[in-house]
């Protein structure tokens, strides 16, 4: 990183990534019993050897993905004073994770458009309702979901959300697949209610749920994927928000290795289901991005031109967690609602 303004940038960057004090190295730990719960039966080939298993189980899972993240639509859909809830159709080991929260902004006239919002990691429970107002200001309507163990759902031992991304494989796998089903059954709901216009957002962690959700529900036709990666392993192995999760590895596992483990939530496994679905994908990252490091954010672009997939780009001149600061948060804001409002 050279120049000036990209000194400036790098510090800002590091300045706001080391405000939190409360990340927590986490031990290593296989965590097949996670894979055990979703039920595949690859995962019981080799109980005393787990790296055999979870390759077992994550070559399952990719070659027929359409019944890894199949589900059965909650019978439970309740809105009471703008709050969405429903029994999450995945079902993890803290009760309080299972009942999903989703906040409801409907615009005065969306012409049966709407977004199902998920922001990113950590967030807690006011993170982009900013940008749900500003959806409706465009004529969309939005609901913000609140993902696996985050804010509302997040177990009394928790003071972030470690436990949809930390150094224990398949529960981040488990809780992965949580939140994309979540968004699917958010969808559902949203199709009750008439809405046949339908799209996904999402920011960093968000961004990942909300790609492989689309990329699995026809009835998405806009993608707004808010900073990209192809593998969610290289993210949490090189990005400076999760340094704290890679040192949980310790020298168990490589790069490589995490990256075969988690191929199934990975974008870049579903990149080929994005052909002849005319979905219109808006492509967000950052020149200076800490955390989505522009490398790999550049294979994303790269592959959605090589690809010829229909997709739009834009350029942020910041970080990642800089997205969130004026004057960031307001281009980012003003080009994804602005997509929106042309291409759903």
């Amino acid at each position: 990183m050279t120049g000036l303004y990209a000194r400036w940038i790098d510090r800002w960057e590091r300045k706001l990534a080391t405000r939190d004090t409360n990340r927590v190295v986490r031990p290593f730990e296989w965590g097949t019993d996670w894979l055990h719960a979703i039920g595949f039966p690859a995962i019981a080939a080799d109980p005393d050897d787990p790296p055999a298993a979870l390759d077992a189980f994550d070559a399952q899972a990719r070659a027929d993905s359409d019944r890894f993240y199949r589900y059965r639509t909650p019978t439970d859909f309740g809105l009471r004073d703008g709050e969405l809830t429903f029994t999450s159709p995945v079902q993890s080991f803290y009760p309080v994770n299972n009942v999903v929260r989703a906040r409801w902004f409907r615009a005065s006239q969306d012409h049966g458009r709407a977004l199902v919002v998920l922001p990113q990691w950590n967030a807690d429970a006011d993170g982009h309702l900013g940008l749900c107002k500003l959806l409706n200001r465009f004529g969309i309507s939005a609901l913000r979901m609140t993902m696996a163990y985050h804010a509302e759902r997040m177990p009394k031992e928790l003071e972030r959300a470690d436990y949809h991304m930390s150094s224990n494989i398949g529960r981040t796998v488990h809780a992965f697949r949580q939140s994309i089903i979540d968004v699917r059954a958010c969808l559902d709901w949203l199709e009750q209610q008439g809405y046949a216009r339908l799209g996904v957002l999402g920011t960093s962690l968000g961004s990942c749920v909300a790609f492989i959700a689309t990329a699995h529900d026809a009835r998405v036709r806009t993608g707004i994927f808010n900073h990209v990666s192809l593998y969610t392993s290289d993210v949490v192995w090189t990005g400076l928000s999760t340094q704290h999760v890679r040192k949980g590895f310790g020298e168990t596992v490589t790069q490589d290795d995490l990256r075969r483990y988690w191929s199934v939530i990975s974008p870049a496994v579903y990149l080929e289901r994005m052909r002849d679905r005319h979905i219109h994908s808006l492509l967000v990252w950052a020149r200076h991005d800490s955390s989505f490091l522009p490398v790999y954010s550049k294979q994303v672009l790269r592959s959605y031109r090589e690809m010829a997939l229909p997709h739009k780009v834009f350029t942020l001149p910041c970080g990642h967690y800089t997205t969130g600061r004026f004057p960031f948060n307001w281009m980012d804001g003003l080009a994804m609602c602005r997509f929106a409002a042309e291409r759903l």
